[in-house]
């Protein structure tokens, strides 16, 4: 079993005095993305910003069918599908693997889709499947082990005929490149059976299992630890309920160390993935919870040392069984959300890899409510700041003196030592003042230094001064779960994307109001917006004539519009 934080402590010192390369300690699922799409993604993004790894979705040959779950359906072993053919994904391994990415296969070995127990192209035969087609009692370890999962076909895995097969499977695509794989549903699958299977396999894949735990259930994911990591669903469900504000995100400073949690070095950790963020919206974070929920969720993931992270990158949908859109992902318009593209989330994942060898929290503070930061052992420090005010004090962050580029404001540029976004000062004591905007953060690491340039700063844009602005919007009338946004050209007023347009006080209803700071002596377009709370793509009222215009200058402005 791969041991990630020991694995990535000794290759940070092996490496330490005679490079500077750094472990890749994170990576993403690209959910239904095609296999030429997910090659260049690799080599222009994942592979720069030091992805370890792409999910892919189940490659093999499924029902032919437009619903996202229709990939979880096989039909046959072969690598066909909507995502590309065989030359295709072989072409998308090699291409990653030469970036420095590799790619984990959704392997999908609990069961074949629904219908006649009959797969010719395997082959597969009646014999070769459970026949218990009744519901699944979760708390019979028999039934969940040995029924048909949701209809669908329960293969025998026990039967050195089944193992085969399916490590023939895994084999063909260990030969292709594949360095890995997720085993969905394998908390159906005896962890005999998956030991067995594994004994047939070919090299040494990196593997982790789909168990989801629950309180009472005979069936747990420390059964599964000493094969292979197992999806650690209380990560997901401890996140999202404090990122959704139904708690202090300061209640996460001990996550992991729970009881009936798994260990760091076995666990694989999410802020969503495929299927919770589908079937369990409300208490899952996702691209459609506002105020900036999904994206500091996700910086909280990376920076915190537990497990090892995915960051789920998928595409808008509106029902439950929605498919992918039709057109490719690489231009990540049109609907697909590629969140893993998000700066601050991207960002982070160079974060989590510069501060792999010092795998623990110091320097810890909280204000006893939703704003948190922390110290990586003096190789970096993030503050989250999730209330409705700016956040500015000095934080004793460890850190060596020097100017440090905000990661979460900006981009760093490796080869001239540049920011575009806010510089941060660290002191000779390891003190710096630090501002982390409401419903954002600020991060800084080792691996992220701006240069002196004597005396000249080298950053493009540092330190950007700014202005508070007040917005008002009149005649706001909303039904309920209907909000007022103020949203413009700006970042910080979603640039013109409803989903990231910054929801006004309502305190002076049918008025609402709210200060955001802008950088100084900026031309802005903005307009008032109404639009559900939960999902931004409905209840959608834009003010009604030309863009709102003003310019920020110096001091406070008051910008008002009206529906």
């Amino acid at each position: 079993m791969r041991k990630l934080t020991q694995l990535f402590i000794f290759a940070a010192a092996l490496f330490s005095i005679c490079s500077h390369a750094q472990p890749r300690t994170a990576f993403v699922h690209l959910f239904e993305w095609q296999w030429n799409d997910i090659a260049s993604e690799c080599e222009n993004v994942l592979g720069p910003k030091g992805y370890a790894a792409v999910q892919v979705s189940p490659p093999q040959k499924s029902v032919s069918s437009s619903q996202w779950w229709s990939r979880y359906q096989p039909v046959s072993y072969a690598i066909e599908g909507r995502s590309g053919n065989r030359n295709e994904f072989a072409s998308m391994v090699s291409r990653c693997k030469n970036a420095g990415v590799d790619i984990y296969v959704d392997a999908v070995i609990n069961h074949m889709a629904a219908g006649g127990r009959y797969y010719p192209e395997v082959p597969y035969y009646a014999e070769h499947f459970h026949t218990c087609y009744g519901q699944i009692d979760y708390g019979n370890r028999w039934q969940v082990q040995n029924c048909d999962l949701v209809g669908l076909n329960d293969l025998a895995t026990e039967q050195d005929y089944v193992r085969t097969k399916i490590a023939n499977y895994l084999n063909d695509l260990t030969n292709l490149g594949v360095a890995g794989f997720r085993f969905d549903a394998a908390k159906h699958i005896p962890v005999g059976d998956i030991a067995a299977i594994k004994a047939k396999l070919i090299g040494n894949p990196y593997i982790f299992q789909e168990v989801i735990g629950a309180p009472g259930e005979p069936i747990q994911p420390s059964e599964y630890t000493y094969l292979a990591d197992v999806t650690e669903f209380n990560f997901t469900k401890s996140v999202s309920h404090f990122f959704k504000g139904r708690g202090p995100i300061k209640e996460l400073k001990n996550i992991g160390t729970w009881g009936g949690w798994v260990a760091s070095a076995d666990a694989v950790t999410f802020v969503a993935n495929h299927d919770n963020q589908r079937q369990d919206t409300n208490n899952t974070i996702t691209h459609k919870d506002g105020d900036n929920r999904n994206t500091m969720a996700h910086v909280f993931m990376l920076g915190w040392p537990y497990g090892y992270p995915k960051v789920m990158s998928s595409y808008e949908w509106y029902d439950h069984d929605q498919g992918p859109p039709a057109h490719g992902a690489s231009s990540c318009n049109s609907g697909w959300l590629c969140e893993h593209r998000t700066p601050a989330i991207a960002n982070m994942v160079a974060f989590r890899n510069f501060t792999a060898d010092e795998f623990r929290v110091t320097n810890y503070w909280d204000n006893g409510n939703n704003q948190i930061a922390w110290g990586r052992g003096g190789k970096g420090f993030v503050v989250i700041n999730m209330e409705g005010n700016n956040l500015t004090r000095t934080f004793q962050t460890g850190m060596p003196a020097g100017r440090y580029c905000d990661i979460i404001s900006g981009n760093y540029n490796a080869s001239n030592k540049s920011c575009s976004g806010n510089i941060i000062d660290v002191d000779n004591n390891g003190n710096a003042v630090i501002t982390a905007y409401y419903r954002n953060g600020a991060a800084i690491h080792v691996g992220a230094i701006v240069e002196d340039c004597d005396g000249t700063d080298c950053c493009t844009n540092c330190p950007t001064e700014k202005v508070e602005t007040t917005f008002s919007c009149s005649n706001g009338s909303t039904y309920w779960g209907q909000s007022v946004y103020v949203i413009g050209n700006q970042e910080e007023l979603g640039n013109w994307n409803p989903a990231h347009a910054v929801k006004l006080d309502a305190s002076a209803y049918p008025t609402w109001t709210g200060t955001i700071e802008l950088t100084q002596n900026t031309d802005v377009e903005w307009k008032c917006l109404k639009r559900d709370e939960q999902t931004p793509s409905n209840g959608v009222v834009w003010q009604g004539g030309a863009n709102n215009q003003f310019n920020t200058g110096t001091t406070n402005a008051y910008p008002t519009g009206s529906f």
